[in-house]
């Protein structure tokens, strides 16, 4: 991955982010803000994002809030990796879109925490992510 310039358009981003096919194409996720330590993604809730019981899977909820959680995590800082992930998901969405807001709570020199809001349009609370990223150090040439 490449390094990501802090003052790095959304376009920017969003072409760095088109190559995490799994949430880009297969999930059709989209990068919508991006900031070092915010960003907000979100997908429009199609019939391949559900389960047998008629709600979206909880991997298609995963992958809205790992790609927020990644962009957040990478934008400004050195190449950073998914060390932990916890989601815990709270109720059904209701409307026709995901959106997955994640924020840091603490950014250290080699560990970073992110808490990660999973809602719907309509504002219902989807699911709640907490992950832990690592700074990898430049490599000497």
């Amino acid at each position: 991955m490449a390094l990501i310039d802090e003052n790095a358009s959304l376009e920017e981003v969003q072409a760095v982010f088109k190559n995490d096919h799994f949430a880009t194409d297969a999930c059709g996720c989209r990068v919508v803000e991006a900031a070092r330590g915010h960003a907000v993604t979100e997908f429009d809730i199609t019939p391949g994002h559900r389960n047998e019981k008629g709600g979206v899977m909880g991997g298609a909820i995963f992958t809205v809030a790992d790609l927020a959680f990644a962009v957040a995590s990478n934008v400004g800082e050195s190449v950073t990796v998914s060390v932990s992930s916890n989601i815990e998901f709270m109720s059904a969405a209701k409307g026709e879109k995901l959106i997955a807001t994640a924020d840091v709570d603490k950014n250290g020199r080699t560990l970073a925490f992110y808490t990660c809001y999973v809602t719907d349009e309509l504002g219902t609370p989807v699911a709640r992510a907490t992950q832990t990223c690592m700074h990898l150090q430049k490599q000497a040439r």
